[in-house]
């Protein structure tokens, strides 16, 4: 007997699920009903820390540097960002990173949310704006109510991309967010921990593990750690001998010279 429209079985994801748009990553397209990030609903985050410790942008950037190129502003709009207490804030975006995968400085408008109530506010007037292409807001002290507030605003839009970040303790309370994630990392593995904790479709029975840097930004990375080296490598002429004093004009080799790199 065919399943009716609107109707989905538990134990498989569910094939009629709103539009989504890629994440960018083939494991977790693979492990999400639609094939990727939906449209038009609420994606909650839970880091394992709030204080910076799990990056969340190698997750979320390839789908925030592609949703609608070319179609208007695409506006990135973050909401109540925290600062981190540590000297490089991970929950910070770094401008050369971005530019890197492919999201453009320009695209980015950072609300900072001085209380919950401003946070809220701030982040469903976004998701009214036809420019926005997507809101990440961290809303610590969300209630279920203002969850249902967001969902109803995203789904109004229904192409735009809406990530709120809440603690991991959070994962213990109903949420009415489609689409769950607990986050966590793997240090020795250098990868982004991703537990399915809710989605349409059976439970995810082990962990996905996804690239902790995108190959982007590890050649970025790379190249800054190169030009760092040459700029400290200095080069410094061996002292004529004060027993030669016709050492002064003798022809230079190239063993006369040695790289010091500091």
């Amino acid at each position: 007997m065919p399943t009716p429209a609107g109707v989905w079985r538990a134990d498989a994801l569910d094939a009629g699920a709103a539009p989504a748009f890629t994440t960018g990553h083939a494991a977790l397209d693979a492990a999400l009903p639609g094939g990727g990030w939906p449209l038009g609903a609420l994606v909650e985050l839970l880091p394992a820390t709030d204080d910076g410790g799990v990056p969340v942008w190698p997750l979320l950037l390839p789908a925030l540097a592609a949703h609608r190129v070319g179609q208007g502003a695409g506006t990135v709009v973050l909401v109540g960002a925290p600062a981190s207490p540590r000297p490089a804030a991970d929950w910070q975006p770094g401008l050369p990173a971005l530019a890197a995968a492919g999201l453009s400085p320009a695209r980015l408008l950072w609300l900072p949310g001085a209380s919950p109530v401003a946070r809220l506010w701030a982040a469903e007037q976004a998701l009214r704006c036809a420019d926005v292409a997507a809101v990440l807001a961290w809303l610590p002290q969300a209630r279920a109510s203002d969850l249902r507030r967001l969902q109803l605003a995203a789904a109004r839009r229904g192409d735009g991309l809406l990530f709120v970040l809440r603690p991991a303790q959070a994962a213990r309370t109903a949420s009415p967010a489609p689409l769950r994630l607990r986050l966590g990392v793997d240090v020795v593995a250098s990868t982004l921990v991703v537990h399915v904790v809710k989605r349409r479709g059976p439970p995810l029975v082990a962990p996905l593990h996804l690239p902790a840097q995108s190959a982007a930004v590890r050649a970025l990375l790379a190249a800054a750690e190169q030009a760092r080296a040459a700029a400290a490598a200095r080069v410094l002429p061996f002292a004529p001998r004060p027993d030669r004093p016709d050492a002064a004009r003798e022809v230079d080799h190239a063993v006369d010279r040695v790289a010091v790199a500091a």
